[in-house]
């Protein structure tokens, strides 16, 4: 490339490459679908038990704050 070339801005392509695959289209996948709700319901699972151990962890840390607060006054 010369030094002298002033067309180094960024720019629109002149015509629109065609490609050889067709497009995309959507489509509904089923297989995929029942692995998204196994997902799903695997989680669930997991985490409904260990619920209230998350609700009491919160609970503490509200309460230890308000505490703690209320000790800095």
């Amino acid at each position: 490339m010369s030094t002298d070339d002033t067309d180094d801005e960024l720019s629109l392509p002149k015509e629109v490459l065609r490609t050889v695959t067709p497009g995309v289209k959507g489509k509904r996948d089923p297989d995929m679908d029942v692995i998204g709700w196994g997902i799903l319901l695997g989680m669930l699972v997991l985490l409904v038990p260990l619920l209230p151990f998350i609700i009491i962890v919160v609970v503490f840390t509200k309460l230890l704050d308000l505490l703690s607060r209320l000790r800095g006054e």
